[in-house]
């Protein structure tokens, strides 16, 4: 089991390297996460979803996506709430403090999900979530040395030293733990070091005489890593950032001043480029979606943080996918986006809207069973001809078919609550196996639809970047994917002692 010191210190990616190193040995590798707290999920081949993390492991490990590979998955709605799915299906939505009392509950599960995989596997790589550390949160924990001790998993911890305080990060960890947490670790990797990884050999020397554990590695930056889609909104807003300056920006003409924020150099006087840009919602769900854009040399992905307008250049603005939609079309109204999305409209520009961005675009949202929140119906953007009840049935499949406007083939998956009607749906974007889905507006310049990984479809993506004056030169998006897991397997062969980590595992003791 990887645990980290902390979040976003590197666990899924490493895990997915493990997976596909220790499965070129020819083992039986499955991945597993007992809990996960994210909103960009996967559909799995029984019908269910886990995290997004699980299922690239899954695909490091040549296996299709399983609930039991992350039995407890919590998508956070609000700040203080989240829904909680159990073994890929909605159990039930929990405030932070509720979950801890209810958590325990779910440890038998958890456990049952982990023996299963077991049973099929030579090898289970599991990952925690978080730290460890974090003693405040011991009592009732699952997903970390709560989970470890209750089925006798040995641990290997994980430091980020590009955080900075990598000895701190190991050693105090170490220390916070008790006695019977110690008697798992059988050792620590530390990630993301960069440059001459012999000046750290004091580093080593200090953290095995603080807590004699022994060291598999030193893992080196690995710059491909964005290739890989990201576990969480993290790394997200980490990007959105980088892709602003750090100067202050001006008030919104929403602010009612009528200055207009700067637009950002990356799609100002770069005719080159394609400029397509995304809103950074607080609730972005799979946006994953939009890694195959990412890739393209052509094309400036621009993910606007909060405080900053959707450039004017732009070619294209998406609305991603969102966990809650009516929170975060209000909030996407509070930054005054709409107002920069209604004027890209009227100069002509295009939008384009997935699963919840695809909800926003039409005449209302209604939420009448309060599945996101208080019972409401809000009015959306009324670009598209549509209206939008969110309903307790949660459609989740894999689905097939075709691009309307270009003929091109397409394959994706459904996850959403919406059910959409309205004239707009007489004029659908795409035709899956027969079935219409989606809507575009009768200029064409909008639409939108309900299913997710459209741009990893080749042809697909040519064709809408050709349409927007622009050109796809990254080809095989699926087959970059599988290229960067083998590459990350050998970063990870060259750097970690493997036959030690592999030694270090135990035989599950089932119930």
């Amino acid at each position: 089991m990887l645990q980290g010191t902390g979040s976003d210190v590197g666990k899924s990616l490493l895990l997915a390297g493990l997976a596909r190193a220790f499965t070129r040995r020819g083992l039986n590798v499955r991945p597993f996460k007992p809990q996960n707290m994210s909103n960009n999920a996967a559909v799995t081949a029984d019908g269910g979803e886990i995290g997004r993390a699980q299922a690239l492991q899954a695909r490091a490990c040549g296996v299709v996506p399983r609930n039991d590979m992350n039995p407890v998955l919590l998508k956070p709605q609000s700040e203080g709430g989240a829904q909680i799915v159990v073994e890929g299906r909605i159990w039930r939505s929990a405030s932070a403090s509720e979950y801890r009392e209810l958590a325990p509950r779910l440890l038998p599960r958890v456990r049952a999900a982990f023996e299963r995989l077991a049973r099929d596997a030579d090898l289970v790589l599991v990952e925690g979530a978080g730290s460890p550390a974090e003693i405040n949160l011991r009592a009732g924990d699952i997903a970390n040395m709560g989970f470890a001790l209750a089925s006798a998993v040995p641990v290997v911890l994980v430091g980020d030293i590009e955080r900075g305080g990598v000895i701190a990060q190991l050693v105090g960890t170490h220390a916070l733990l008790d006695a019977a947490e110690r008697d798992l670790l059988a050792g620590y990797i530390v990630n993301e070091f960069r440059g001459d990884v012999r000046l750290f050999a004091g580093g080593m020397t200090a953290i095995g005489a603080r807590t004699g554990l022994r060291a598999f590695g030193v893992v080196p930056y690995f710059p491909a890593a964005g290739l890989l889609p990201a576990e969480d909104s993290m790394g997200l807003t980490q990007r959105a950032r980088a892709d602003w300056p750090a100067t202050p920006s001006m008030p919104a003409l929403a602010a009612g001043n009528g200055a207009r924020r700067p637009t950002p150099p990356s799609c100002r006087g770069q005719q080159a480029r394609l400029g397509i840009a995304v809103p950074v919602l607080p609730r972005i769900a799979n946006f994953d979606d939009l890694d195959p854009l990412r890739a393209e040399p052509d094309v400036d992905l621009v993910m606007v943080a909060p405080g900053r307008p959707l450039p004017r250049e732009a070619a294209l603005i998406i609305l991603p996918g969102s966990k809650a939609t009516i929170a975060d079309l209000a909030f996407l109204r509070r930054e005054g986006w709409d107002i920069d999305i209604l004027a890209h409209r009227r100069h002509g520009g295009r939008v384009l809207g997935i699963c919840g961005g695809y909800q926003m675009l039409g005449r209302i949202i209604a939420d009448p069973n309060g599945m996101e929140g208080p019972p409401q119906a809000v009015p959306g953007l009324a670009l598209l001809d549509i209206e939008t009840t969110l309903a307790n049935h949660k459609r989740l499949g894999y689905v097939r078919g075709h691009d309307l406007a270009s003929s091109m083939p397409i394959a994706g998956y459904e996850m959403h609550l919406g059910r959409t009607c309205g004239s707009g749906l007489a004029r659908p974007m795409l035709s899956l196996c027969g079935r219409a889905e989606g809507a575009v507006s009768g200029d064409g310049l909008v639409a939108g639809c309900y299913v997710h990984g459209l741009f990893a479809n080749d042809g697909f993506r040519r064709a809408l970047l050709a349409s927007l004056g622009g050109a796809a030169r990254a080809q095989a998006y699926q087959h970059s994917v599988d290229a960067t897991l083998d590459a990350l397997a050998g970063h990870l062969e060259q750097h970690l002692d493997l036959d030690a980590l592999l030694a270090a595992s135990r035989p599950v003791a089932f119930s």
